[in-house]
């Protein structure tokens, strides 16, 4: 394992923490073992030149790389199924009676690789059934990371990360891959996602405010002031009577935000 000296590693933690939100203080033993392998790959003797490399930002790819490494991506269809149950319950009988244009806006932030936007168009489609193709209910699918982004666009998934679903979802709205024990999801509910490359850093500025996001276990690696300023973002980027999930781990103290407590780890604007 190659060594990281202190000036490699607070350029490092700062470079990411400023542009990415990722708050990596303390984590220096962690840095070195999950970058080392990759570092020597790509034909570097040190810390310092791959940090050299990394500051200089001449290659995206290999920034995603690095933040793949640094951060966990582990996700599953139905994670947290408390959520989806409330989302299905009481947040899609308000939109129905509240949207008169039949148009919903929900945001998957920080989507990973695609199991929590695929979750919740299913229940959409489930939910709305033969009156979906009267709603406009794309899902907006974001991630820093483009490796996360397109595999979940391939929308390729083991049968073991499907265990959590309702029965008879994973023949409804899968399909057996070509690849043993694989499966993709069904075209209808693939289409209804739309990804896109998004930093959480960045000024929020879709085209229409939230009915509902969802950033689930994504805070966990910013700080508070970090985090106390994405939720004011989302704050803002939401409409009236919207909804914020964020995960069962993370938590948003009554002081520090303007959103109303619903459930645990959900609020509402």
């Amino acid at each position: 394992m190659l060594t990281l000296s202190e000036r490699d590693f607070q350029r490092l933690v700062s470079f990411v923490k400023n542009n990415y939100g990722i708050n990596l203080d303390h984590k220096q033993q962690l840095i070195a073992g999950r970058l080392s392998n990759v570092i020597m790959s790509m034909g570097f003797t040190s810390f310092s030149e791959y940090v050299d490399h990394i500051l200089s930002r001449k290659s995206p790819d290999d920034i995603d790389t690095m933040l793949n490494k640094l951060t966990t991506n582990y996700t599953y269809f139905m994670r947290e199924e408390a959520h989806f149950d409330y989302f299905r319950g009481t947040v899609l009988p308000w939109l129905e009676q509240t949207k008169k244009n039949r148009v919903l806006s929900i945001w998957s932030a920080g989507c990973s690789s695609g199991q929590e936007p695929y979750t919740l168009s299913m229940i959409l489609k489930d939910y709305f059934g033969s009156k979906a193709g009267m709603w406009d209910t794309r899902v907006l699918a974001t991630d820093i990371s483009q490796n996360v982004l397109d595999t979940a666009a391939a929308a390729q998934y083991e049968e073991e990360s499907l265990r959590n679903l309702p029965a008879g979802w994973k023949g409804k709205y899968f399909r057996k891959s070509q690849s043993p024990g694989f499966y993709t999801v069904a075209e209808s509910i693939k289409s209804n996602v739309i990804f896109q490359r998004f930093n959480l850093m960045e000024p929020i500025r879709f085209k229409l405010n939230f009915d509902v996001i969802f950033c689930r276990n994504v805070m966990i690696y910013f700080d508070q002031p970090t985090k106390e300023a994405l939720v004011q973002r989302f704050y803002n980027a939401t409409v009236p009577g919207g909804y914020l999930f964020i995960g069962h781990s993370e938590s948003l103290p009554k002081s520090n935000t303007n959103y109303h407590y619903v459930i645990p780890a959900a609020y509402r604007k």
